[in-house]
């Protein structure tokens, strides 16, 4: 089930982080930290709530009122910035599976960290990701 997947490092580029998810229209990316081990999911509906301020998360009904030109510069609120300062200040729980582990058991991880990947991993070592489009299809071919 699992497939290769680009992964980021905790210190990588925000701004080319985005652009890789934009890019490959990934639900999100597998980040790790400095020794190589998945550490994180960084869901892009993350990455979009980074980049939407607050005042208009409280109220949607302000967003209306932006221009254009508001929309065009979300992009630089990520210049200078790593991927580190994306992430939630509390650590999630990694959502990770075994390599034998059934589409089941995966979608039940799924299902309760809510998030749309999952590492499948042999210790420390990551051996691909699952994405919640692939389970469906595996699911719904079988």
């Amino acid at each position: 089930m699992a497939e290769d997947y680009p992964v980021v490092d905790l210190d990588s580029d925000a701004l080319a982080a985005a652009k890789l998810l934009a890019e490959r229209r990934l639900p999100g990316i597998v980040v790790t930290d400095a020794s190589g081990c998945p550490c994180s999911i960084l869901p892009a509906s993350q990455v979009v709530q980074f980049l939407v301020p607050r005042y208009v998360q409280d109220d949607p009904s302000l967003a209306g009122v932006l221009d254009e030109s508001m929309a065009d510069r979300v992009a630089d609120k990520l210049g200078g910035k790593t991927v580190r300062s994306l992430l939630p200040e509390k650590p999630s729980e990694l959502p990770r599976v075994q390599g034998d582990d059934t589409i089941v058991e995966v979608a039940a991880i799924m299902a309760r960290l809510r998030c749309p990947l999952v590492a499948v991993m042999e210790d420390k070592r990551l051996l691909g990701v699952i994405s919640a489009s692939r389970l469906l299809e595996l699911a719904l071919t079988r």
